[in-house]
């Protein structure tokens, strides 16, 4: 066993788990010992300890107010691809060297590897240090303002919904490898659903819809009532909502679509950055394994996905294996030049990690995942590039869609999509689907907007039943011709 950590380290002195749980650095050392008491070539300690308060009204009264404090830590020991995971939510002592020799027996085996002298990680600081400690008076104020506003925007809205929500997130990562990492994570969002009903529209028959919108980041709550207000994503949900009651039916078929800035991003997330996760392709299961270095689009298409920046929903200063971000262009003019890899993924294919390890909990393995992903802008005006197409979909929102990892075929609902006519936004369309797989769609973009936008701030990401907090964006851009599902004509 190694000595104890580099007292060079200022990580550690911050980190609430010494000064409020007790886990000392002798206590560390006796938990990676015991997990690789059976063998093994990696042994990792995750601290975790979460402060989440919420408060919902519906049709303006409060239908939900929660605060909650969560803890624990996770215990993983790699053999090979082995590995053993095991788990504890009270920080004991006798608990968390019963969870290291659960996961040493879960994955011994002869080879061992020892613990190297602990050192603190190098770090960002890209968000600052927040409290979940306001009044929830105040917040009650916030999510009521949005229903008010909601309501004032149109008479056609007869059903709000509001939330907000904020947590603070400790962790602390120590690996036999040396990791020694800390971080602070603030997390925050609010979000609007409202429903329009109007019972003249469609000659007579009468018409429902629905809008939605929200934001947040690693934020704290002044920047609900200073930059992005209640009345800001009240607004902009009842005006979805009301431009759906006119919609017409969508037109099926290929035809040529531009999808808008921001959030249409999520097909990039889905349809792309899921198939370059490293543990899909290690094991030959996306559809862009064995492609590193070969063209997979236009030379107008660069991807990447950047943890690095500053108050994002998808930053961190640290992933949850203790690697700092990285800002990692995944496809550049077209070329395929990176995964996203964590640290068992870049072992067994001989890189490095990306710093892309995350997990949803302390009760969860981490592995390869998005952060904030999306295309980088090109040269193209967003005009011209409506301008030139005589008859296709302009869909600038989605409400969802799916996407098969194995061969990067998905279906996208958009919930806002406009008809373009000779060059010009027209009419807006309802029940329009985008049908494709990521793959050819990267060979389909022709042109590619100068104004890339980010998300406002609300994705999350599933995968294998862990949900983390992302960001998504792209400029305006074009593929050439898509499969639209629709019913009209």
């Amino acid at each position: 066993m190694s000595s104890a950590v580099d007292q060079s380290s200022t990580a550690r002195s911050t980190t609430v788990f010494h000064q409020q749980f007790g886990i000392t650095d002798r206590l560390i050392e006796r938990c990676l010992a015991a997990a690789l008491e059976r063998g093994g070539d990696f042994a990792e300690l995750f601290f975790e300890s979460t402060a989440s308060n919420g408060i919902g009204v519906d049709e303006g009264i409060v239908k939900s107010a929660s605060q909650s404090h969560s803890m624990g830590c996770g215990v993983r020991v790699l053999s090979g691809e082995r590995t053993g995971y095991s788990y504890t939510d009270e920080l004991t002592e006798e608990k968390l060297l019963h969870a290291a020799r659960t996961a040493a027996l879960i994955a011994h085996s002869v080879a061992t590897a020892g613990v190297q002298g602990l050192r603190a990680a190098p770090s960002h600081d890209l968000y600052p240090a927040v409290t979940t400690d306001v009044e929830i008076a105040q917040k009650l104020q916030l999510v009521q303002r949005a229903d008010r506003a909601a309501r004032a925007y149109d008479p056609r809205i007869v059903q709000v919904r509001a939330s907000f929500s904020d947590e603070v997130r400790h962790i602390l990562v120590v690996a036999s490898d040396g990791t020694y990492a800390s971080d602070v994570q603030p997390l925050s969002r609010f979000s609007v659903g409202v429903i329009a009903k109007d019972p003249a529209a469609d000659g007579g028959k009468g018409a429902s819809a629905s809008g939605t919108s929200g934001g947040g980041g690693r934020r704290d709550f002044s920047w609900y009532t200073t930059e992005r207000t209640p009345e800001h994503y009240a607004q902009e949900a009842a005006r979805q909502a009301i431009l759906q009651l006119t919609a017409q039916p969508a037109p099926a078929g290929e035809m040529p679509v531009v999808l808008g800035p921001g959030w249409p991003g999520v097909l990039i997330h889905e349809a792309v950055g899921h198939g370059l996760e490293a543990d899909f392709n290690r094991k030959k299961q996306s559809a862009f394994a064995g492609l590193m270095g070969q063209r997979v689009g236009t030379d107008k298409v660069t991807v990447a996905d950047n943890g690095t920046m500053p108050n994002r929903r998808g930053s961190l200063n640290v992933d949850d294996e203790g690697v700092p971000t990285a800002n990692n262009v995944l496809i550049e003019k077209g070329m395929l030049c990176r995964y996203m890899s964590d640290k068992l993924s870049a072992k067994m294919m001989g890189t490095r990690s990306t710093g892309s390890g995350r997990r949803e909990s302390y009760a969860s393995i981490p592995m390869p995942r998005m952060t904030n992903t999306y295309m980088l802008p090109g040269e193209d005006d967003p005009a011209d590039i409506l301008r030139s197409v005589q008859n296709g979909i302009y869909a600038v929102n989605f409400s969802g869609g799916s996407v098969d990892i194995t061969n990067g075929k998905f279906v996208f609902a958009a919930n806002e999509a406009y008809l373009i006519e000779d060059g010009k936004v027209t009419a807006p369309v309802k029940g329009v689907m985008l049908i494709g797989d990521g793959a050819t769609a990267l060979t389909r973009v022709s042109m590619v907007g100068h104004d890339l936008a980010l998300d406002e701030g609300v994705g999350t990401c599933g995968k294998k039943g862990q949900g983390v907090p992302v960001c998504v964006g792209a400029p305006t851009l074009k593929l050439d011709h898509m499969t639209v599902g629709g019913t009209g004509r």
